[in-house]
């Protein structure tokens, strides 16, 4: 009867919605658990001017390090990048850099699209990581003031 009930839920689980469902809720565990860890020690977050993203265009196979001053727009291929805050850990601690994103990809007569928006952590780039068919876009550090 044990193993009967086993496999009712592993059936139930395997069916799409119940699947996804799950899936999401772990992914959403880990980000808040990461982000409690990185926002609740007892040391002080060094804040920064900026950050230093890296991004590869998978179309040309190219990687390409920029500069993204808080609260500016930058552009990579057909991506606007804008930084609204940066955190670093100091130097005595694990290395941690976290960002909050706003990519928007606006190709020439679709508009406008948000294509992501949140943190993204430096030691984990694919716990919060931008979903995008030509672009990937990840942070690598923080600017110092």
């Amino acid at each position: 009867m044990g193993c009967r009930l086993c496999e009712v839920e592993v059936l139930r689980y395997k069916n799409g919605v119940e699947v996804m469902k799950v899936k999401i809720w772990l992914q959403n565990f880990w980000i808040i658990f990461s982000f409690l860890t990185i926002f609740t020690h007892t040391g002080d977050l060094l804040a920064s001017g900026g950050a230093i993203l890296q991004g590869l265009d998978k179309v040309t196979a190219r990687i390409q390090k920029f500069h993204a001053p808080i609260n500016q727009f930058v552009y990579f291929g057909s991506l606007r990048i804008r930084v609204r805050a940066c955190f670093k850990r100091p130097p005595e601690e694990f290395p941690e850099s976290s960002a909050f994103l706003e990519i928007i990809d606006e190709r020439p007569g679709q508009g406008a699209k948000l294509v992501f928006s949140g943190w993204m952590f430096s030691s984990s780039p694919s716990l919060s990581s931008m979903e995008h068919a030509v672009y990937d876009v990840w942070i690598v550090d923080c600017m110092n003031l």
